[in-house]
This record gives structure tokens, C-alpha cells and sequence, in this order.
């Protein structure tokens, strides 16, 4: 089957053909393009979508993933990453070999084509000039002819008229002759273009169509194939890609494999849990007879015998109310002015204070009461480390449970070895470079790295001793060492029992800076058992720094815990301001510091302040 046999007469038809398989082949290309298009806005939106629910940095999605089912979630947003990379790289192979190949080839194809269809129209022409020549000698052989007829018919004529003179004969019969010449000499031209154009004609037809419209038919079935070519392409290039995809699915199946709710499970434990025990049973009360109050040695010393065994942090007594609540916190509202102050004077004469001792007939709270006072309220002085540092995090984060404290300490102490390993390598890198110099002069001058490496090794020393104290806590915390010396704890002894016969002189009349009473004594001693406790805690801690003085307007004789007594037209240091309880805290020297009211001083700020403020 060949075109040049089949086809000769179809030179339009073929022409046409063959240009509708080029617009075949670039509309494929035009689609490979809108697929690539399409792979790559789907691979875009993919890394999105994963960028959009990664965990951000140093927060606090980022602990959450620390969950099983978060690290699968994290593990199936990594895949969906690697799985968009995929079809970017679809999308570039296709460009490179399917495009870019198919563009260059339809380019070559029209010039091929162009070509063809060149020669094609040449021959034609060529045969078509072979068969106007034939045509204008075989008019001018038929012209030559009846010239030639009419000329010989006038001769004889002329020749059989007894009227017409010789030489008039003469001349009709030399021009008879001559248009028989003519007519000769036409045919034999028509005879000879006649065989050129046979000879052309059938070159034409039997060679020069034939060998171009083979080469149209050859250059027509290589575009088919190539076309097929791309096609299979275009399934392998997915194809190459899918054992890679595979793989991105099978992480995300193992991902989901690995879930583990008990381990989840169990890291909600470790991130909540306080090291508390549970609150025991709530001893009965009975309000059927009026309490009585006597206070005695021998009740002062049970008191103090039982709080120590009931309010002591860490016990298993079943009476206690507070496994909860930070221990700070109870230790500021037993101990800190959480009433309201007393109100000014009418005058500044000591005896108008309202400080004086009040009737003992008033009726004390009992102690459940205090209590539950201390379960629902929120005392404006939390702790005592926010007495210090103005309600800041500690910093041996005394204010979290057992439990989240070890973690955070053990924290810390990870991340200070990491920067005092990280100056280590600064170091080596500064002493490598000494040596360097020293070997070297003219590279640089050793003396100018001195400075620096004195620099590193102080930031070395000072990241140690931070470890070590972080590290101490952490021990104690951990039960490495006790949370208070022997030494201390016969100190703290003998100092209550030095003082327990003031304390049981004064019992009853002690009050709050507001006049009312305070609790039995046994409730003192309750509290002087929790202070001791905490007493270690702020003994290596620096004074807070005074921001400003404060002259006494009237007098005050503090009597609570936390109170400081001042004298009329005295000048102290304030150390920190009324945070809207109505006390200011101030300071006498570096061992007397406490709580005064606000109404009570009248309060000048240094310059660093936004101004002084009077309070009257």
C-alpha cells in the first residue's frame, strides 16, 4: 500500500491530511502542558496544606506532639510533602521529555513537510507547462494544416480556370507548396512535443508524485508513531513514580501502625501528674457545743504535734484539705496580710490607731472555716517567692507539683549542658586558632584572641555553677539529698521551743491589721511548721532592690505575720508598691522588711518611677 500508487490524484486531500496531523500533535502537547500545569498547582497546594498544619516552632503544639497520634498526624503531613514532591516531578519530566521532545519535532515536522509539498507543487507546475506546450503545437499543426488545405484548393482552382494567367497559377501553386511545409514542419513539432510530454507525463505520475507522496506517507507514519511514543511516555512517567508514592502511603499506614494509646496514655500522666497524694477523709466537726478556746502549754504542744503530723507537705495524714494547691500559696494566705488594712487614723496620736488589742469575748472563726476560706480565695500575695521577685516564675520552679518540677529542672539542666558544650567547642576552635598564630605570626597575633578565650572560659564557669544549683534542686527534688540539714531542723527546733511561752502569753491577744482576731495558737503553730519548710528556699536569694522611700503618717504596730511596725514621721525604703491589696512592702535595714498599709505612709518613688505617688 503506498500513497504515490493509491493517491495520485489526491494531492489537495493529502495536503490537508497531513496539516490536521500536525494540529493532532499540538494539541497532545497542549494538553501534556495543561496536565503539568495542573501537577504542579496539586503538588503546591499539597505542600500547603502540609506547611499550613505543621507544628509551629517553640510552642505549644510542638509538646503536643510528643503523642503518638500526633507524631502519626506529623509523619502523614511529611509523606503528603514528599508525596507532592512526586507530582512536581511528574510535572518535570513530562516538560523535559514529552514537551519539549513533541515541540522540537513538530517544528522539524512542518519544515519536512513544507518540503514535500514543495516538490510536490514543482512537478505539477513542470507537467503543467510539458502540457501547455503540447497544446500550442497541436493548434499551431492544426492551423498549419487548413492553411495548408485552403492553399492547395486555391491552386487547383486557379489551375482550372483557362482565364487565369501562368504566372497567377505559378504563384498559387509555390504558396500551396509552401503552407504544405508548414504543416509538415508543425506536425513534426507536435509529434515531438507530444513525445516529451508522454515521456514527462509519465514521469510524473510513475515517479516524482509516487517518491513524494512516499515521503509525505513516511513522514505522516513517523508523527503517528511519535505520537504513541509520547503516549506510553506520558503512562511511564506516572508509573515511575508510583513505587515512591507506594512508599508514601505505606509511612503513613505505619505511622498509623504505630499508635500506641497506652503510651499516650501514659505521657498524659507524666505531663499532669502533681505527686500529690488524695485528700484522706474529712474529720467530723460537731457545733453542738460552744468551742473552747483555753489556750495552754499542753494544747500549744499537742497543736504543734499535730500539724506537723497533719499540715506537713508530703505526709499521709487523712485530714488534709490542700494536696492541690501549691504550697506557696497556703503558706501566703496563712501568713501574709491577705485582709483588707485598717483604715487611717482620725489623728496621728498612737492611741487613735486602731491597733489596740480588742474584747476577747469576739467570736474566733474556727479553723475549717480558715480553711475553707483558703480553698476559695485568691489572696493578692501568692507566695513568698512573689514577695521577692513581684509574682515572677521562680526559678527553681517551686511553684509547680513534685512531679512537672523535676521535669522542668531536668529541663534546664539539659539545655545548660548544651550551651556550656556548645562554649567548650568556642573554646577548642579560639585555642586552635592560638596555635595557629603562634605557629604562624603572620597570620594573625595571638594576644588578640586572649580577651575572647577569657570570655568563653567565664561563660563556662558561670553556666557550671548554674548547672550545679539547678542540678542541687533537681537532686532534692528527686530525694538525692534531704530537703533541709539536720543542723537546720534542730535550729528550727529550738527556736520554737525558746519561744512557745511568749507565744502562749500573747495568744489571745494578737489581731490582724484590720482588728480582728487570729486564730488559736495551735493554728500558729501550724503555720510556724509550714515556714520552716520553705525557710531554705530564699536563704541564698538577694534582697529586691528599694524603689523608692515612704515617710510614716501615722503608727502602726504589726502584729501579724508579714506586718512590720513603723513610727510616726519614720523613713523607710520601699521595695515593692501596692499591687491594690492596700499594703506596701517596705524595708527598715537588710533584716527588717514587712507589710504596712498603703493609708498608713506616704510614698515617694526614685527617678526610674513614673512619679511619685502619694498615698493619704
Amino acid at each position: 500500500m503506498s500513497w504515490g500508487i493509491e493517491l495520485w490524484d489526491q494531492f489537495d486531500n493529502l495536503e490537508k491530511h497531513t496539516q490536521w496531523g500536525i494540529d493532532i500533535l499540538e494539541k497532545y502537547i497542549k494538553f501534556v502542558k495543561e496536565r503539568t500545569e495542573i501537577e504542579l498547582s496539586y503538588a503546591k497546594q499539597l505542600r500547603n496544606l502540609s506547611k499550613k498544619y505543621q507544628p509551629k516552632k517553640n510552642s505549644k503544639e510542638e509538646e503536643e506532639y510528643r503523642y503518638t497520634a500526633c507524631k502519626a498526624f506529623l509523619s502523614t503531613l511529611n509523606e503528603m510533602n514528599d508525596y507532592a514532591g512526586q507530582h512536581e516531578v511528574i510535572s518535570e519530566n513530562m516538560t523535559s521529555q514529552i514537551i519539549v521532545e513533541l515541540a522540537r519535532y513538530v517544528q522539524e515536522l512542518k519544515q519536512e513537510r513544507k518540503s514535500h509539498f514543495h516538490d510536490g507543487r514543482k512537478a505539477q507546475q513542470h507537467i503543467e507547462t510539458c502540457w501547455k506546450q503540447l497544446e500550442s503545437s497541436k493548434r499551431r499543426f492544426e492551423r498549419d494544416c487548413k492553411e495548408a488545405d485552403r492553399a492547395q484548393q486555391y491552386f487547383e482552382k486557379m489551375d482550372a480556370d483557362i482565364n487565369v494567367t501562368k504566372a497567377d497559377v505559378e504563384k498559387a501553386r509555390q504558396q500551396a507548396q509552401t503552407r504544405h511545409q508548414m504543416a509538415e514542419d508543425s506536425k513534426a513539432d507536435y509529434s515531438s512535443i507530444l513525445q516529451k510530454f508522454n515521456h514527462e507525463q509519465h514521469a510524473y505520475y510513475h515517479t516524482h508524485i509516487p517518491s513524494i507522496f512516499q515521503k509525505i506517507q513516511e513522514m505522516e507514519e513517523r508523527r503517528i508513531v511519535r505520537i504513541g511514543e509520547s503516549v506510553k511516555t506520558y503512562a511511564e512517567l506516572d508509573r515511575q513514580v508510583i513505587p515512591i508514592i507506594g512508599k508514601c502511603l505505606d509511612g503513613i499506614v505505619k505511622a498509623a501502625e504505630s499508635i500506641d494509646p497506652k503510651n499516650d496514655s501514659q505521657l498524659v500522666v507524666e505531663a499532669y501528674k502533681s505527686g500529690f497524694e488524695p485528700p484522706g477523709d474529712i474529720e467530723f466537726e460537731d457545733y453542738t457545743q460552744p468551742m473552747k478556746r483555753t489556750v495552754s502549754d499542753n494544747s500549744l504542744s499537742n497543736s504543734r504535734g499535730e500539724g506537723k503530723s497533719e499540715l506537713k507537705f508530703g505526709g499521709k495524714s487523712k485530714g488534709k484539705l490542700w494536696p492541690f494547691i501549691k504550697k506557696n500559696k497556703l503558706m501566703s494566705l496563712l501568713t501574709s496580710p491577705h485582709q483588707p488594712p485598717p483604715p487611717p487614723p482620725a489623728s496621728a496620736s498612737p492611741s487613735a490607731v486602731p491597733n489596740g488589742p480588742q474584747s476577747p469575748k469576739q467570736q474566733k472563726e474556727p479553723l475549717s472555716h480558715r480553711f475553707n476560706e483558703f480553698m476559695t480565695s485568691k489572696p493578692k500575695i501568692h507566695c513568698f517567692r512573689s514577695l521577692k521577685r513581684g509574682g515572677a516564675t521562680p526559678e527553681d520552679f517551686s511553684n509547680l507539683p513534685p512531679e512537672q518540677r523535676r521535669k522542668k529542672l531536668q529541663q534546664k539542666v539539659d539545655e545548660l549542658n548544651k550551651e556550656i558544650q556548645k562554649e567548650m567547642d568556642q573554646r577548642d576552635a579560639i585555642t586552635k586558632m592560638k596555635d595557629v598564630y603562634l605557629k604562624n605570626p603572620q597570620m594573625g597575633d595571638p594576644a588578640s584572641l586572649d580577651h575572647k578565650l577569657a570570655e568563653v572560659s567565664q561563660n563556662i564557669e558561670k553556666l557550671r555553677l548554674e548547672t550545679q544549683k539547678f542540678e542541687a534542686w533537681l537532686a532534692e527534688v528527686e530525694g538525692r539529698l534531704p530537703a533541709r540539714s539536720d543542723q537546720a531542723r534542730r535550729q528550727s527546733g529550738m527556736y520554737e521551743a525558746q519561744n512557745a511561752p511568749s507565744v502562749n502569753n500573747c495568744a489571745q491577744d494578737r489581731e490582724s491589721p484590720d482588728g480582728s482576731y487570729t486564730e488559736e495558737q495551735s493554728q500558729e503553730s501550724e503555720v510556724k511548721v509550714l515556714a520552716t519548710d520553705f525557710d531554705d528556699e530564699f536563704d541564698d536569694e538577694e534582697p529586691l532592690p528599694a524603689i523608692g522611700t515612704c515617710k510614716a503618717l501615722y503608727t502602726f504596730e504589726g502584729q501579724n505575720e508579714g506586718t512590720i511596725s513603723v513610727v510616726e514621721g519614720e523613713t523607710l525604703y520601699v521595695i515593692e508598691e501596692d499591687k491594690g491589696d492596700g499594703w506596701t512592702r517596705i524595708r527598715r535595714n537588710e533584716d527588717e522588711e514587712g507589710y504596712v498599709p498603703t493609708s498608713y505612709v506616704e510614698v515617694y518613688l526614685d527617678k526610674n518611677a513614673k512619679g511619685a505617688k502619694t498615698y493619704i
